[in-house]
């Protein structure tokens, strides 16, 4: 029986895992968490490192965390909704459904220019400092104030300009179409749809616990790290204030592949995951934007997805909708790296799913490892019927890799031009019960990372590994 990409991605789950756990704790990262889905299937659901560095709580897999802009997508999946159920039409303007706004620029926006950050609607206000803190969110009242005020900045369809303060306002359309408070709308027409229990609109008071905790960014390597509270997002819910574990993320993400009509139809996916906006400040592209979601193309891969940037928590998540392979990647921390990892982990499926390169039936994990020298780190890895070698380093595992060629008991890194020791052989070095004690590789000896670190640690790492001194 052919394997199906499920069960290929499931095959290196644990390699997954452990990529993230490597590049968790070298970008100084607190903690994370981390799924991909495939259709109906949960093929990694993995959590590392801290929930609070403070407390040292472990991080697990049913953390919450503040997915802050994913908002967007549910938003936008709403008023596609309603659009569905011609309560509302995109061509409608935000004065016809908020009388308030009457006679204002802003009122004139159009939702479709709304939900492609097309409206020229102020970011967030000029009194803003609620992202760092210093005052509450804006409720109704102060949002329809700002939007009466200081609305917009540029005409429509001017300029691509990211807007929070545009997502609340849809957010307040939502409910002057559906009669519902917006929490109430996307809790029954989309979280209970999916029937998920770690997935909602607003920050939960009385499930304080379960909240992982936010971190500050480090301006340096040296700098401690103060936790962050969570808050009410209140008006502004609809752009930023969703909870989700990266789990239930991926089963609402894999909701917008084709095929799925659960929440809204493959028509209105269309119209939502098609280019309305190419981001370029200057001279470079530096994004592409939908109705509602972030697009991006990885390998040969065209994407959809989105991030979130909430005070302690960064976030990521990326959908192929034509495969229905969803990745979701959550971290505790300002500078957290959740795109890269996000990005890294689809690498490296598609590293998985490669069919052009020879495979063997052959059980390779005797060759298997992450060893380390004075010059890196090199994971020695049985993928999907090859031998990889893969610089966990880096955040791209697709630029960072090489196969390894065997010949009975002769292993060589890959016939092709390069900087490094290509086409050279790998000398393997084993103790009495046949475990590795160290690899050659270019001719320089790499030992069992956690033997090297011991060495190296240890401040004089010669007596342990005789090939190397300091």
């Amino acid at each position: 029986m052919t394997a199906t990409p499920a069960d290929a991605i499931r095959s290196i789950s644990q390699y997954l895992e452990s990529w993230l756990a490597f590049r968790g704790e070298y970008t100084g990262t607190p903690g994370l968490q981390a799924s991909v889905r495939v259709g109906g299937d949960l093929v990694l659901n993995t959590a590392w490192g801290d929930a609070d560095s403070v407390s040292r709580v472990p991080m697990t897999t049913k953390h919450l965390f503040r997915i802050a802009s994913h908002s967007k997508t549910m938003t936008a999946t709403a008023i596609m909704q309603l659009t569905e159920s011609g309560s509302l039409r995109l061509d409608d303007t935000a004065a016809s459904h908020i009388p308030e706004l009457e006679g204002t620029e802003a009122g004139r926006v159009t939702i479709r220019e709304l939900l492609g950050h097309q409206g020229g609607v102020i970011r967030d206000g000029t009194e803003s400092d609620f992202w760092q803190r210093g005052y509450d969110f804006p409720d109704r009242q102060a949002l329809i104030k700002c939007l009466r005020a200081e609305g917009t900045v540029y005409g429509t369809n001017e300029h691509f300009k990211y807007s929070n303060i545009g997502y609340s306002l849809l957010g307040a359309i939502i409910e002057a179409a559906s009669n519902r408070p917006y929490n109430e709308y996307v809790t029954t027409e989309i979280v209970n749809r999916l029937h998920l229990k770690d997935f909602g609109p607003e920050y939960v008071a009385d499930r304080a616990e379960d909240f992982a905790a936010g971190h500050t960014a480090r301006l340096t390597p040296a700098d401690p790290r103060q936790r962050i509270g969570h808050v009410d997002t209140r008006a502004m819910s609809p752009a930023t204030g969703w909870y989700s574990t990266a789990a239930d993320l991926t089963r609402y993400a894999t909701a917008h592949s084709f095929g799925d009509e659960s929440l809204i139809s493959d028509k209105s996916k269309r119209m939502m995951q098609r280019e309305e906006s190419r981001v370029k400040p200057r001279d470079e592209v530096v994004g592409r934007y939908g109705l509602g979601f972030d697009l991006r193309s990885l390998g040969d891969r065209e994407v959809i997805g989105h991030s979130g940037g909430y005070p302690g928590h960064i976030t990521r998540t990326w959908i192929d909708p034509h495969d229905g392979i969803a990745v979701s990647v959550l971290t505790n921390a300002i500078d957290g790296h959740a795109d890269p990892f996000a990005t890294g982990l689809f690498s490296l499926i598609d590293l998985a799913l490669d069919e052009t390169s020879p495979k063997t039936d052959r059980d390779l994990t005797e060759y298997s490892g992450r060893f380390a020298c004075m010059w890196g780190v090199v994971d020695i890895i049985p993928f999907g019927g090859r031998l990889l070698a893969i610089d966990p380093r880096q955040p791209d595992p697709a630029k960072a890799h090489q196969t390894l060629l065997i010949d009975e008991d002769t292993i060589r890194t890959e016939l092709m031009p390069g900087f490094g020791p290509t086409g050279e052989s790998i000398r393997y070095e084993r103790d009495d019960a046949g475990e590795i004690t160290s690899v050659s590789i270019g001719g320089m000896t790499h030992w069992p990372l956690d033997t090297y670190r011991e060495a190296l640690h240890s401040g004089n790492p010669q007596p342990i590994l005789e090939k190397m001194s300091l």
